[in-house]
């Protein structure tokens, strides 16, 4: 075994004590370390260089653009109703979702009015995926800290979803099912039935997921206290969805605009509150996403009850003719992680002349050098992981 022998050091006055020369000898020396692209705590193909002293991180600065595609720049040269497979691309965990915000923009443009049917089945599957989307944040923010066992929980559930997107457009991924003009196709027999049957199933199993997870004494403590997002901080940096309601603001495009009829359904739109640690911290929004898959339970419950008896049909074939007036708009709708806005210039063809997006993960991300400084290395995956992002949706 090697000796470790220390080198007597005739710079330093002999008069010090031990602990004065160990202060006067310490020297620390600034590290930059590339947290990705390809590291699996990025959630996708995100860059993060942090400044580091130690194991403290003094800077955290996001680098972008390693999946940009040029979608905004695709849906000036196709119709509205062909961009819509592009929109799947976009937050590849809420394709519906995003499906339905371009969808609707382009309908809303155009003058547009869809039968109640078409309406409420949009609604479903958006509040489907956004169950879908929130699970693959919780089994992968879980999987971040360590905890393997309540991924493999979420993606269980997450299978079943998929089973009845599968079922209704023969897609599990991206689906384009929700298009402009209405849906694709009509709901085939027994799906009704078979979606009550998985929510019967689910609504338990969200109390089993803060048992093994939520309020295990490791998870909170890697994620109460870290990251704070103060309200104020929250929008200045035009935070929006979880990450906003997770500072305790109350803000949620479904209960602010009447779209789809959402005001016609009972449910709360979950805040944080501090309950484990210091308001707006990784554990609050962590824990809305979990609230919000109970509330999304009770509007699924609410809309199929309507479905059997709504009128009209399911498909509008107007949506495939439609010429965009040369007028303008820009149109918001709630995705599962934040406000997803469309602008939409039309000049009186079938092609847009201009296609726009505001992706909430990218506003989102704007955050992450305010609030991962002076924080611990260990700390940074967790409060990436509690933002949330979708790289697709950030760079487009």
């Amino acid at each position: 075994m090697t000796e470790l022998v220390l080198e007597s050091r005739p710079d330093i006055n002999a008069d010090l004590t031990a602990d004065q020369i160990r202060l006067e000898d310490l020297q620390t020396e600034e590290m930059l370390v590339n947290m990705g692209p390809q590291h699996p705590a990025t959630h996708g193909v995100l860059r993060v260089v942090l400044r580091t002293d130690g194991e403290m991180v003094l800077e955290a600065v996001p680098h972008i653009g390693y999946l940009h595609r040029c979608a905004e720049k695709i849906g000036e040269n196709v119709a509205p109703y062909q961009y819509i497979p592009y929109t799947d691309r976009m937050d590849y965990l809420a394709g519906m979702n995003d499906n339905l915000a371009f969808a609707l923009a382009a309908e809303k443009l155009a003058g547009m009015e869809l039968s109640r049917r078409a309406q409420l089945i949009r609604v479903v599957f958006a509040e489907l995926n956004r169950i879908a989307s929130h699970l693959v944040s919780m089994g992968t923010y879980g999987l971040d800290m360590g905890a393997f066992t309540p991924f493999l929980y979420a993606f269980r559930e997450r299978e079943m979803i998929l089973d009845l997107f599968e079922a209704a457009c023969g897609a599990r991924l991206t689906y384009s099912y929700i298009t402009v003009g209405g849906v694709t196709q009509d709901l085939p027999e027994r799906w009704i039935d078979v979606c009550s049957e998985f929510l019967d199933y689910f609504e338990p199993k969200i109390d089993e997921y803060n048992n093994l997870l939520s309020f295990n004494h490791i998870f909170v403590k890697r994620t109460a206290n870290v990251g704070v997002i103060t309200p104020e901080d929250a929008l200045a940096f035009g935070l929006t969805g979880p990450v906003l309601r997770g500072s305790g603001i109350r803000w949620d495009l479904r209960k602010a605009q009447n779209d789809l009829g959402y005001d016609e359904f009972e449910f709360d739109v979950p805040i944080g509150e501090g309950l484990k640690g210091t308001l707006g911290d990784c554990w609050d929004r962590y824990y809305v996403r979990i609230l919000e898959m109970k509330q999304s339970v009770r509007i699924l419950r609410q809309a199929l009850a309507r479905l059997p008896d709504a009128p009209g049909d399911a498909y509008d074939k107007r949506g495939k003719t439609m010429k965009l007036p040369a007028d303008e708009i820009y149109y918001e709708l709630e995705n599962p992680r934040g406000q997803l806005g469309f602008y939409i210039q039309g000049n009186g063809s079938t092609i847009p002349a201009r296609v726009k997006a505001r992706g909430p993960s990218f506003c989102n991300l704007s955050v992450l050098t305010h609030i991962g400084t002076n924080c611990l290395l260990a700390d940074i995956a967790a409060i990436v992981g509690s933002i949330d992002v979708v790289m697709g949706e950030v760079d487009r």
